[in-house]
C-alpha cells in the first residue's frame, strides 16, 4: 500500500475518533461550573432582561446536545463560529495567534532536537563515565524543574537583572524587526527546549544502548568495521525508531500551544488565547483550539509511520 493511500485510510479512519472526542470535549467544558455571562452577572449595569435576550442570541438558552448538534453542523460547513469574548471570528482569532506558535514550538523544536540527540547519543557511547553521570543528573534537573519557576528565574536574571533580553513580548513596540524579534524568542524557545531536552536525551540513550547491546552489532564490531560506523550506520537508525513515536507526540503538543511558556513571555500564541479563552469561558474558541490540538495529534502520529519507513526500509504500510 502506498502511504498516500494509507495516509487517507488513516485519515479516514480518524474521523469517529475525532467526533467522540469532540463530544466529551463539549460536553466536559459546558457541564463545568460557571459560564461566558458570569462576568455581567456581578454588573448592576446589566440588567436580567439584557442577560436573558445575550444569552438567547449566544444559543447559551438550549439544551447541551441541541448546543453540540448546531456547532457540529457548523463546523462541517467550514464555519468556526464567534468568539463570545471579543465578538470576532474564531477563524480570525486562530490565524493571528498560530503564526506566533508554529515560530516558537519550530524553534524550539529543533533546539532540543539539535541538543538532545548529540548528547544522548554520547552519554550512550560514554555509558558510567562523568559525561554520562553529569548528562544523567542535569536530565534528572531538567525533567523534575518546574517550567514556570524555570522561565522566571531566567527572565529575572536575563531580562531585569543583566538587560541582555527583552522579558516578554513578540517584538518591542515600534520595532518589529528581524533581529528585535530573535532576540525576543531566544528566552520563551530555550524554556519550551529545556524539558524536551531533557527527557529526549535519557529516552536516546536508553534506546542506544539497548541498541548496543544486540548481537548484530557485537557482529559488526567483530566484522573490524569501526565505531563510526558501527554507531551511526547500524546502531543509530534502529535506535531512531522508539525514539521517533516520543518525539512526535511531543512536537504536538509543542505546536498546539506551550501554555506556560507563552502565558509567562507574554507571547501571542495559541498557548495564551487558550488562557484568555478557558477565563472568559470563551466555548466557541476553547472548541476550536481543542479540536485544532486533537487533530495535530492524530496528524502527527500519521506521519510520524512515514518517518519509520524513511529510517527503517523494511516497516510497510498495511
Amino acid at each position: 500500500m502506498s502511504f498516500p493511500i494509507y495516509f487517507a485510510h488513516r485519515l479516514l479512519s480518524s474521523i469517529p475518533l475525532l467526533l467522540g472526542v469532540s463530544i466529551l470535549l463539549y460536553a466536559v467544558l459546558h457541564l463545568a461550573p460557571g459560564g461566558p455571562l458570569d462576568v455581567y452577572a456581578d454588573n448592576p449595569s446589566v440588567s436580567p432582561e439584557a442577560l436573558k435576550n445575550l444569552e438567547r442570541e449566544l444559543g447559551l438558552d438550549q439544551p447541551v446536545p441541541i448546543q453540540y448538534l448546531h456547532w457540529l453542523k457548523a463546523l462541517v460547513q467550514g464555519e468556526w463560529g464567534y468568539s463570545i469574548r471579543s465578538g470576532r471570528p474564531v477563524t480570525l482569532d486562530i490565524s493571528e495567534r498560530i503564526g506566533p506558535t508554529l515560530i516558537l514550538g519550530g524553534t524550539a523544536f529543533v533546539l532540543a532536537l539539535l541538543v538532545a540527540l548529540p548528547l544522548g547519543i554520547l552519554s550512550a557511547l560514554r555509558r558510567y563515565s562523568t559525561v554520562d553521570y553529569t548528562f544523567t543528573f542535569l536530565s534528572f534537573l531538567g525533567i523534575s524543574m518546574p517550567i514556570f519557576w524555570l522561565a522566571l528565574m531566567l527572565q529575572a536574571l536575563f531580562a531585569v537583572r543583566l538587560h541582555l533580553l527583552p522579558s516578554a513580548g513578540l517584538e518591542t513596540i515600534g520595532d518589529g524587526s528581524l533581529p528585535d524579534r530573535l532576540r525576543h524568542l531566544i528566552l520563551p524557545a530555550c524554556i519550551l527546549a529545556v524539558a524536551n531536552i531533557a527527557s529526549w536525551g535519557r529516552f536516546v540513550r536508553s534506546s542506544m544502548l539497548d541498541v548496543l547491546g544486540l548481537d548484530y552489532i557485537r557482529t559488526a564490531r567483530a566484522k573490524g568495521l569501526s565505531e563510526r560506523v558501527v554507531t551511526y550506520r547500524h546502531a543509530l537508525r534502529n535506535a531512531l525508531v522508539p525514539v521517533v513515536t516520543v518525539v512526535a507526540l511531543d512536537f504536538a503538543g509543542i505546536l498546539s500551544g506551550a501554555v506556560v511558556t507563552e502565558t509567562i513571555f507574554a507571547w501571542p500564541g495559541m498557548g495564551r488565547l487558550f488562557i484568555e479563552a478557558m477565563n472568559g469561558r470563551d466555548y466557541p474558541v476553547l472548541m476550536a483550539l481543542l479540536m485544532i490540538g486533537s487533530l495535530a495529534l492524530i496528524l502527527t502520529n500519521i506521519l510520524t509511520d512515514l518517518v519509520y519507513s524513511l529510517i527503517d526500509p523494511r516497516i510497510r504500510y498495511e
